[in-house]
Parts: structure tokens; C-alpha cells; sequence
């Protein structure tokens, strides 16, 4: 049923509410201001002397958050006293906790940036490259999908049975294609301690954050990462396991990559596709899933896949039936979902 003009008119405001907060929890965020609140209480000239910033704009925002609920406030003494509430921490400063959704404000923030190049996108039907959107757009693509690689995607690969019998043999060998910044990757090594892992992503700025991740997390030994295009240099692997994560609806030519992937299989070897968990066809209203992958897909996605021609152009909002045909064109016999976690769907291709 539509909204009356009033009603839509208060929704219209309700997001421009919205918007603001995203932008001002972008200003925390990246000022670490958040970082020093989850720790302390702090008055304004304790918070500015603490991130070397401005008093007169860090007491701004200490009241615009407060105003809007993000932090709590004492008035009782000569300063205001502010604080970040325990409930509020996990989703603003625990870089692993299922909960976080600091990185949305930079990527939706990075996306605002572009605005001027994604409307002459749209009028020529060109497109605005992953390199444009910066390095708040690499950095919160990585930290988005961290805790979920962290904290459930081995549990999702336990109930894989043939996946996970395959990753658990001695002398394993799996390959990551798009894996950028490495955490897919990495825990997978921690789930799968006999299997060698190797992280494919042409993205070289993200193969370098990958590479000092996997040290970070003490994995180097068992993982390796590499920009190669695997499209236009196909690797001999002979690979147990070949995988892709949240990566094909980005591509601009996802058949011949999926044909890589396929080449890159041994005889028994199993392909897993990771994406995101969109209805099986296009049906007007949608939950606030789609409502989100349709928002990454005119920000992101859809102009980065037109960035390189020839391109299917296939944007966040991948279908079943749509990644299904991709994968028979590219020679596999079939392609069918298996799981779901989230705002993802696993689906096995068979070759």
C-alpha cells in the first residue's frame, strides 16, 4: 500500500535524520573519537587534547551525539561529561564483533564522494572504477565482511559435507579468487589447519593488506596471496576447493572467471560461490536486505563492474537463476544453492 504524502514526506525525513548520523558516526569513526569514549568518559577538551583535534567541533559533535542518542551525557558538573553507552561499543569500535557497522558509514561515505562521477556514469553509461572510490572504500569492504569471516564462516563450511571433508584432508589445497584483503582466506586457514590457501585478487593495494594480515594473524606459513588476473593468466593448481567470496557480482566478465576457477579444479574438486542472499526475482517492496544490496549496487557496484567493457553489468543484486547461467556458459553442469548465513547465500557449482 503507498504512503499518504504526509506519511511519505516524514519517511523522506526520517532518512535525511539517517543520513546525518551516518555521516556524523564517519567524523567519529575515522577521528577515533569512538575509540577514546569506549575506553573513558570525556568532556570535549578532553576528547580534542586525546585525538589532537579541535575543541570548538569536538564539542559539536559530543552534543550532536548526545542529542541523538548515540552518547550519554552528564550535565551535572561545570563541563558536560560524555560517554559511549556498553551497548553501543560493539557496533562503533570491536573491529570483530558480528555487530560492527562502523565501516558502512566509510563506504557509504566514499560513495557520496563520487557523486559527481556516478551521475555522468548514469547519463553516459560508463562507470566509476574501485580504485576512484579511495582507500575508505577498500578499507570498509574489508572490515565489513571481517567479522563474519571471523566468527561463522567456519561454522558454515562444517555443514558443507563434501566441502568440508575436501578442506579437512591432509595436504588440502584451496584457492581464493577476489579475495581481497584476506580474511576470507585467513579463516579459512584457522578453520582448516592442514589445508595450503591461496588468495587471488587483482587489486594489488588489497593483496598487500592481505599479505600483512596473514602475518598478523600468524597464517603466513600456510597462505599466499597474489594480484595475477587468473582470467587472463590461468594458474595450474590442481586446487581441492576453489572459492568465491561476495566477488562475482562485481566482475565485468564473471563467465571467463568462472571458467578459470573451473580450469584451477581437480577431477573431484568442488567450486563454492559466496554472494549475497537477494530474492529469486525482482518483486517490487523488498525486505531491508534487498532495500541495502540494491543501495550498494547504485553507489558501488554496478558502476565499478561498467568501469571495464566489455561488461555484463550485473550489479549487488545478483539472482540465482542469473549467477546459475554464468556458471553453465562458463562449462559447469550445474549451479545450486547450499547454504545461507546472514545476508549471504553459498552456492556449489558443479563441474
Amino acid at each position: 500500500m503507498s504512503l499518504t504524502t504526509e506519511q511519505f514526506a516524514e519517511r523522506v525525513f526520517a532518512s535525511a535524520l539517517g543520513s546525518i548520523e551516518m555521516y556524523s558516526i564517519y567524523i567519529g569513526d575515522r577521528l577515533g573519537y569512538y575509540r577514546v569514549l569506549a575506553g573513558r568518559a570525556v568532556t570535549a577538551s578532553q576528547l580534542a587534547t586525546a585525538t589532537k583535534t579541535d575543541e570548538r567541533y569536538a564539542r559539536e559533535w559530543l552534543e550532536q551525539q548526545s542529542a541523538s542518542g548515540i552518547l550519554d551525557v552528564d550535565l551535572s558538573g561545570a563541563d558536560p561529561v560524555f560517554t559511549l553507552p556498553i551497548a553501543h561499543r560493539p557496533v562503533l569500535t570491536e573491529a570483530t564483533d558480528s555487530n560492527y557497522l562502523a565501516p558502512m558509514t566509510r563506504m557509504l561515505t566514499a560513495a557520496g564522494g563520487q557523486l559527481p562521477d556516478l551521475l555522468e556514469a548514469y547519463r553516459s553509461g560508463g562507470g566509476v572504477p574501485w580504485d576512484r572510490y579511495g582507500p575508505d572504500m577498500r578499507e570498509s569492504q574489508a572490515d565489513m565482511n571481517r567479522p563474519f569471516f571471523q566468527n561463522e564462516l567456519a561454522d558454515v563450511f562444517g555443514r558443507l559435507g563434501r566441502v568440508h571433508e575436501l578442506l579437512s584432508k591432509p595436504d588440502a589445497l584451496a584457492a581464493d579468487v577476489g579475495c581481497g584483503a584476506g580474511w576470507s582466506t585467513i579463516h579459512l586457514a584457522r578453520a582448516y589447519p592442514n589445508a595450503t590457501l591461496n588468495g587471488f585478487d587483482i587489486d594489488a593495494v588489497a593483496i598487500e593488506m592481505a599479505r600483512r594480515n596473514a602475518e598478523a594473524e600468524g597464517v603466513a606459513d600456510r597462505v599466499t596471496f597474489s594480484s595475477d588476473n587468473i582470467a587472463e593468466h590461468p594458474v595450474d593448481a590442481h586446487c581441492d576447493v576453489v572459492l568465491a567470496f561476495e566477488c562475482i557480482h562485481d566482475m565485468p566478465r564473471p563467465v571467463r572467471v568462472l571458467r578459470a576457477m573451473r580450469s584451477m579444479l581437480r577431477d573431484d574438486g568442488i567450486c563454492v560461490v559466496m554472494d549475497e542472499a537477494v530474492g529469486e526475482s525482482f518483486a517490487g517492496p523488498s525486505d531491508d536486505v534487498e532495500r541495502l544490496m540494491y543501495g550498494f549496487s547504485l553507489l558501488v557496484c554496478l558502476p565499478d563492474g561498467r568501469s571495464s567493457r566489455p561488461s555484463v553489468a550485473t550489479g549487488t543484486v545478483m539472482r540465482p537463476s542469473v549467477l546459475r547461467g554464468y556458471a553453465l556458459d562458463a562449462g559447469f553442469s550445474d549451479c545450486a544453492p547450499i547454504a545461507e548465513a546472514g545476508f549471504f547465500r553459498f552456492y556449489e557449482l558443479t563441474p
